[in-house]
Order: structure tokens, then sequence, then C-alpha cells
């Protein structure tokens, strides 16, 4: 069992969490799929965010987080499952309109971000709930509560 964590700092924010809460959030989103595996996670600021988000999604404004799955070449086993690209001002923007803690809005955004990398998406109705339901289940394991029912109200 091995989760192993490469975290990028490329921002200016000062308020994030340590590393061994990346971790830790990693590991509860990974371990439940497999048993070993690499991710980096680099924390940005907005310019990269948005630049990121408008090459590859073609949508130009800093999003919270982007996740970009390894193809790995036919016949090479590695363990590599992506890099996350978190920004960190968007997260804690997001956190204070939807008066989440923080770090409880960060640990969310890592769980979505390693669901993608691990093959789940959003793009339809059944898909989401499905990646929904997921996320829930992995975060209440850490005594979260579920961030969708705020959404709902």
């Amino acid at each position: 069992m091995s989760i192993i964590l490469d975290l990028q700092v490329a921002s200016q924010a000062t308020d994030l969490p340590t590393a061994s809460h990346f971790q830790h959030w990693l590991e509860a989103a990974v371990l439940p799929f497999q048993q070993e595996a690499e991710v980096t996670i680099r924390i940005v600021d907005e310019a990269e965010s948005q630049q990121l988000n408008y090459q590859y999604r073609a949508k130009d404004k800093p999003t919270n987080v982007l996740s970009f799955p390894f193809q790995c070449p036919p016949g090479i086993d590695l363990p590599l499952l992506g890099d996350l690209v978190i920004c960190a001002k968007v997260v804690a923007s997001e956190a204070a309109e939807q008066g989440k803690a923080p770090a409880t809005h960060w640990a969310h955004m890592v769980i979505h971000g390693c669901l993608h990398l691990l093959g789940f998406d959003h793009i339809n109705d059944d898909d989401a709930a499905e990646m929904e339901a997921e996320e829930i289940q992995i975060l209440q394991q850490l005594g979260i509560s579920n961030p969708y029912l705020l959404d709902d109200e």
C-alpha cells in the first residue's frame, strides 16, 4: 500500500493545508480503488489556473480543480495516476461563499479531482450521481458532511 504525493506549491497563498492533510485526503480518495499510486498536486494562483482551463477546456477563467489523468503507454506498468492542479484563491473564495471551512472545501476538491483521475466524471446525470455518491461517502469517512446539501437549499 503506497500512495505517493508530489506536492508542488506555485501559489502566493499562505493559508494552505499542510502536506500531511493533502496526503490524508489523497489516501482516502485513492485507496478504496487501488493500493499503489502516485499523484502530483500542484497548487496555483489564478493566472496559471485560467491559462490551463482555457488551454484544456476552452474556458477562459480560473477554476477550482483540474484533473490530468496519466495515460501509461502500452507495455509499461507505472503507478502514476495523474496530476491535480488546484487554484488556491478559487477554493478559498468558494469556501467563503458556501459558508464552509476552508479545509473542508480543500478536502472535497482533492477527492473530487482524484475521482476524475480514477475515471469518474459528471458529464451526464447518472455519472454525476455516481461520482457525487463516492465523494459523499469518502468525505463522511473523514468526518465531513455532504457538500452538496448546501447546493440544494
